[in-house]
């Protein structure tokens, strides 16, 4: 069974009939890891990054950061890695500069990867497309309820 992200209203609603539940957590994305332990993670697999001011520096938009990255999200840009067999370039991390809230690439949940044929080619035809996303753009899905977006010069994954 997948369970969804509670909202806040979500928790609110059922802390008043008396169950017991816990606020949204890094939960399926882990613990949060350092620069140097994720991009460790990500070279052991094969997996690069790159950015266009070729940097690391979480506060500068400019900059691919990993600091505060989820393991969850790290796991499943290996997993995805692993299961298609296509190079994987990652353009955008945890820095400044990306569309807040809960669920941000600030906050470790997402990663933007370099599209090429082979990684479009895998999750166009490994994942359910599930139409536009609000800002226009295509997206498809992964078994795993994760959310693949083409962005146009890019992949926005989203791991909950």
């Amino acid at each position: 069974m997948q369970m969804k992200p509670r909202t806040a209203a979500t928790v609110v609603a059922l802390a008043v009939v008396g169950l017991a539940v816990s606020a949204p957590t890094a939960g399926a994305g882990g613990t949060k890891l350092s620069q140097s332990a994720a991009a460790s993670q990500f070279s052991g697999a094969g997996i690069t990054w790159s950015s266009g001011g070729g940097c690391a520096t979480r506060s500068n938009s400019t900059c691919t950061s990993f600091e505060q990255i989820n393991s969850g999200t790290v796991s499943a840009i290996i997993t995805l890695k692993r299961a298609s067999g296509c190079a994987i370039n990652i353009t955008g991390g945890t820095e400044v500069g990306h569309a807040s809230g809960t669920y941000s690439h600030y906050n470790g949940y997402k990663v933007d990867i370099s599209r090429n044929s082979c990684i479009d080619g895998y999750i166009q035809n490994s994942f359910t497309y599930i139409g536009y996303r609000g800002d226009g753009y295509p997206q498809w899905k992964a078994a795993s309820g994760n959310p693949y977006c083409n962005e146009g010069s890019h992949w926005d994954i989203l791991i909950y």
